[in-house]
């Protein structure tokens, strides 16, 4: 009877473990969860690996480096970088304006939402665009800095 009870606890135990677990990642990776794309509003933004100004400094990055706000606390945003690397940044030096990033050697941007639209350049990995407009069937209208505008498709870009 000693062993039943246990068993029991143990097994009430490894469901609230259980149940805990789907509660905190299926908040995370719910299907239906918008991601949060933000970018950097200044230039040679500290990044950290806490919330604080006293934290270690990981890097800095430039103006309009476009970021996933993942956590905020007082002030601070935790975001990941196209790269995946995660790290905290000050409120204040974020803006809402939408940018995005190449993540492959090239992409082609076109001038319509069409691989047989014509295509207008290329671009390098690591060129950041303004986000413009999402389009469909998995394209995304951006802006070069030189005001140069067209269509990417998603898979060739982060942060849309």
């Amino acid at each position: 009877m000693k062993f039943k009870i246990c068993k029991d606890l143990g097994l009430r135990k490894y469901r609230v473990r259980a149940t805990l677990l789907v509660l905190l990642f299926g908040l995370n990776t719910h299907a239906g969860a918008a991601l949060e794309y933000l970018s950097l509003a200044d230039n040679a933004v500290i990044m950290y690996n806490a919330p604080s100004i006293k934290a270690d400094k990981l890097y800095v990055a430039s103006r309009y480096l476009p970021v996933e706000a993942v956590v905020r606390v007082e002030g601070w945003i935790k975001v990941r970088d196209s790269s995946g690397i995660l790290s905290w940044v000050e409120q204040k030096a974020i803006s809402g304006k939408r940018f995005v990033v190449v993540i492959e050697q090239q992409a082609q941007i076109y001038q319509a939402a069409d691989i047989n639209s014509t295509l207008l350049f290329l671009a390098q990995k690591d060129v950041v665009f303004e986000w413009l407009e999402d389009s469909s069937n998995g394209w995304v209208k951006v802006r070069h800095r030189n005001g140069q505008s067209g269509y990417v498709k998603t898979n060739q870009i982060w942060g849309s």
